[in-house]
Parts: structure tokens; C-alpha cells; sequence
């Protein structure tokens, strides 16, 4: 075993290839952040709007990832495609 080594920076770039991948899939199956948001359970667009482009320190949870792939029925290991940690 090792200790983490992950810094600040690296865990902002995994969220941001997170969140382009939730984005990818949103718009490949043509729903809106709005309605997304809502399926999701939220009564506004800013969780997913911030969330997608890693702004204001906003990303996505697991809870928000697997609401998200059990609506856009996708796999959840979709969201994590080009992340990797050494």
C-alpha cells in the first residue's frame, strides 16, 4: 500500500474529464442540463451546468453519477473513460 499522492490539480483535471463524459453522454441521447437536473432531482440547471465544466469548485458526486447513468442508461464506468491515476 501507498499513500496518496493525488494533488489538488489532478483531482480538478478528473473532474473535468468527468464532467465532459456525463456532457457527452447527456448530448448524445439529446436531453437538455434543465431536464436532466430535474430527472436527477433538481429544481434547477446549475448543478449539472457547473458540475459539467468544473466551475465555482462544483462536480459531480456519486450519487449525481449514478442517478445520471440510471436515466441516460448508460454504464457508470462510461463517466470515467480517459481517467487515470498512477
Amino acid at each position: 500500500m501507498k499513500n496518496c499522492t493525488i494533488s489538488k490539480n489532478e483531482m480538478k483535471n478528473i473532474y473535468k474529464i468527468i464532467g465532459r463524459n456525463v456532457k457527452k453522454a447527456r448530448e448524445k441521447k439529446g436531453v437538455s442540463q434543465l431536464k436532466l437536473s430535474l430527472m436527477i432531482g433538481h429544481k434547477a440547471v446549475g448543478v449539472i451546468s457547473n458540475a459539467e465544466l468544473c466551475i465555482q469548485d462544483k462536480h459531480f458526486n456519486i450519487e449525481h453519477l449514478i442517478k445520471i447513468a440510471n436515466v441516460l442508461e448508460v454504464d457508470l464506468n462510461d463517466f470515467f473513460d480517459g481517467v487515470s491515476i498512477d
